[in-house]
């Protein structure tokens, strides 16, 4: 499933392999990506006039949590869909209830095919 547009999605995780699986696989698909491991780093990056389409972030981030990233971002660029990814089956539940327009949740270990349908879902704003 290759993307046609050249949108760059934020991947914020950090576990190392995770983040470089993700980063590999959107990159195969035609995505451009900026890696961060923290949310003070995915911070700079929103700051920038650089253009991103899509925040995913780990919730269970050390320091700032996925969550307050998200907060951050959408105060920073109110349209930034966010996708939310997590390891624990019952956060993701009551994540999945909290969630505002243009956001979404998965749960780890990731369907690589349901995660890129969600993604273009995200990007594309359907």
């Amino acid at each position: 499933m290759k993307n046609n547009a050249k949108a760059t999605i934020l991947v914020v995780e950090d576990e190392p392999f995770v983040q470089m699986l993700l980063t590999d696989f959107f990159e195969e698909l035609g995505y451009a990506t900026l890696s961060a491991r923290d949310a003070q780093t995915a911070l700079v990056f929103l700051g920038e006039e650089r253009p991103i389409d899509l925040l995913l972030t780990d919730v269970g981030l050390p320091g700032i949590s996925g969550r307050a990233l998200a907060e951050a971002a959408r105060k920073m660029r109110p349209s930034l869909p966010v996708l939310f990814a997590t390891g624990y089956g019952d956060n993701h539940e009551e994540l999945k209830e909290k969630l505002g327009p243009r956001m979404a949740v998965i749960a780890k270990p990731f369907d690589m095919e349901r995660l890129s349908e969600i993604v273009l879902t995200l990007i594309r704003g359907t």
